[in-house]
């Protein structure tokens, strides 16, 4: 499936590049049920997915989204250009054609985000004469740049008003017998580079897991969704465990469908607490 731009494949743009104000147009089209035109039920059974899934799908506000954040994040072939052809075949041209310029523009942002990635070490491995950058390789404190790049045993996923849980978190993984070693972007990052570059290097090759922070204020936080949503693409169905949800506080907000079928580490319930540091601590120490 190519874009306007001939140079694109959306074959090989994972469902990720889109964002939320698109996942939330596609919903305004698939959410209503149409005697007429195809619905997002039509579409999830394109994307495999089982009566019975579709059935609980049904009760929520916004089948749609959770629809999308599912398949995302179980199958490695949930792409852009999947996507548009799903929608295809359950003949919603409309669909394609109102939001065509949306999704060129995600896409071509997301192409633009992976360049700048790629771009420096590109660079570097054509000749070697050329001084490393000091946005990929010295990002943290204690990066060496003519050495060996700091790597972590995980990213730390937060908003700036879980703070003190992270604080909590280094006490208890990194200053104890555990000596776990955390990558805490307000911490460990050099001001001064792109943040979403920096982040995106730091999820896929520095750290070996990332631990979401899930709040009712994360649910907000355009970062805390680009993060998710970039490692869940790097391992769909967290095949390797990349991703950890921890919930500290009671929420008023539903927990985000994108991370539900990942098991939680709970720190609201009381007979529990005891066992939590050491089951994360255990999750984040294995290979």
């Amino acid at each position: 499936m190519a874009c306007s731009d001939p140079d694109v494949d959306f074959d090989s743009i994972p469902l990720a590049a889109l964002n939320v104000t698109v996942r939330k147009k596609l919903g305004l089209y698939l959410n209503p049920k149409n005697a007429v035109a195809a619905d997002w039920m039509a579409v999830a059974e394109s994307m495999d997915f089982t009566y019975l899934e579709i059935k609980n799908y049904a009760a929520s506000k916004n089948p749609t989204t959770m629809v999308l954040d599912d398949w995302q994040a179980r199958s490695s072939g949930a792409t852009v250009g999947r996507l548009l052809s799903i929608l295809k075949k359950v003949e919603r041209n409309d669909i394609v054609e109102d939001l065509q310029p949306l999704i060129d523009d995600n896409v071509r942002r997301y192409c633009v985000n992976q360049k700048k990635s790629a771009a420096p070490l590109q660079v570097q491995e054509v000749d070697s004469c050329f001084p490393r950058t000091p946005e990929r390789n010295a990002m943290t404190l204690e990066d060496d740049p003519e050495g060996a790049p700091e790597l972590f045993d995980a990213f730390i996923c937060y908003c700036q008003s879980d703070f003190h849980f992270v604080h909590e978190m280094i006490r208890e993984l990194e200053q104890t017998d555990y000596k776990l070693k955390l990558c805490v972007f307000d911490r460990d990052v050099l001001p001064g580079s792109c943040v979403w570059t920096i982040t995106s290097e730091l999820i896929e090759k520095r750290c070996k897991r990332m631990v979401v922070v899930i709040s009712d204020e994360y649910l907000d936080s355009d970062a805390c969704d680009f993060q998710t949503k970039f490692a869940l693409s790097l391992c769909p169905g967290a095949r390797n465990k990349r991703l950890i949800p921890v919930v500290y506080k009671t929420m008023t907000k539903p927990f985000p469908s994108i991370l539900r079928f990942l098991t939680i580490c709970d720190y609201t319930k009381p007979c529990t607490q005891a066992w939590f540091w050491v089951r994360l601590a255990k999750a984040l120490s294995l290979p």
